[in-house]
């Protein structure tokens, strides 16, 4: 196969296997065992940017900051994406590198703390419905309300969560050092976590927003800039199903852009897991007239030469 430009999309849930064991070390053999596949990609000379996802990991960074409220700082949400995206490149970094050397190649990588600029009059901005963090009681809740200027939501009778604005991106701050780092060979990993979300004030200069960027749509843009040849969600599942959970349950193997937005406006795909997942694939797809893929980590090289996943086709 010819080198091709491959942005790659890992899920912030799939560097959790186990959810009674969320340790660092446990996140970074996930974080291994994928790589074991980007660098069999990578070894046949194709170029590779990551993008990840950091919803648990930001949910830690938060609840730390809970316990410790009466003796530290809180930490702003940006900056606990910022944090996140430093964490998950280093565990990534240091597996791409172990898992190259065991096939007696190298392979430099690098981690690209990246800004991903927002609209400030975004409407999720005036109606934030993007829950993150761990549970609250009420005067929890209202402790931040008051002090931090928290926006609360109470969850069907489980307790209170935060909710925070989930702007759509619409440019990648540092993606000219994306393009030149990849064009250089090394495998770049950038827009971790949907990115820094920020805004540009009237004077041209930045700012941080507390907010969360969608890590699929982020990482559709990114790919659409870098011109890349193929855009893959690494997810949780091998391939997309219609009908999920029922007894006409059925996965996908290719299928069109069209027919991909039928099946979404038919409602087969859930708001919250595998829709922005299909929004951003056909955003790609629709945008360059290259192909999307979506399967799950192990499955990733098999994908691009074989007919595993789910291709997303013009």
């Amino acid at each position: 196969m010819t080198s091709k430009t491959i942005v790659i999309a890992i899920g912030g849930n799939s560097l959790i296997e186990k959810t009674q064991d969320i340790s660092v070390s446990s996140q970074f053999e996930a974080a291994r065992r994928t790589a074991v596949h980007i660098v069999r990609l990578a070894a046949e000379g194709h170029r590779i940017i990551i993008a990840h996802g950091n919803g648990p990991q930001v949910g830690f960074v938060l609840r730390r900051s809970e316990f410790s409220r009466k003796i530290l700082h809180t930490v702003p949400l940006d900056s606990c994406v910022a944090d996140t995206q430093g964490a998950i490149g280093y565990n990534l970094q240091m597996a791409i590198y172990n898992e190259a050397k065991k096939i007696g190649i190298q392979i430099p990588a690098a981690t690209i703390i990246t800004q991903v600029e927002v609209n400030p009059h975004d409407p999720s901005f005036r109606s934030p419905t993007k829950p993150i963090g761990s549970f609250m009681n009420k005067e929890d809740a209202e402790y931040h309300r008051e002090t931090d200027g928290w926006h609360i939501m109470e969850d069907a009778g489980r307790g209170y969560r935060r909710v925070v604005p989930s702007p759509f991106p619409i440019s990648i701050i540092e993606i000219e050092i994306i393009k030149k780092l990849s064009g250089q060979g090394a495998l770049v990993i950038a827009a971790g976590g949907g990115g820094i979300p920020v805004i540009k004030t009237d004077k041209g200069l930045l700012k941080g927003k507390e907010a969360v960027v969608d890590k699929d749509f982020s990482a559709a843009l990114m790919a659409k800039e870098l011109q890349a040849d193929l855009f893959v969600i690494s997810t949780a599942i091998d391939k997309v199903c219609i009908n999920f959970g029922k007894d006409t349950e059925r996965k996908l193997d290719r299928i069109s852009c069209s027919e991909a937005e039928q099946y979404s406006n038919q409602g087969h795909f859930a708001p919250g897991s595998m829709l922005p997942k299909i929004k951003a694939v056909i955003n790609f797809v629709s945008s360059t007239g290259n192909e999307g893929i979506i399967t799950d980590p192990k499955h990733l090289y098999e994908a691009i030469y074989s007919n595993e996943g789910t291709h997303i086709v013009p």
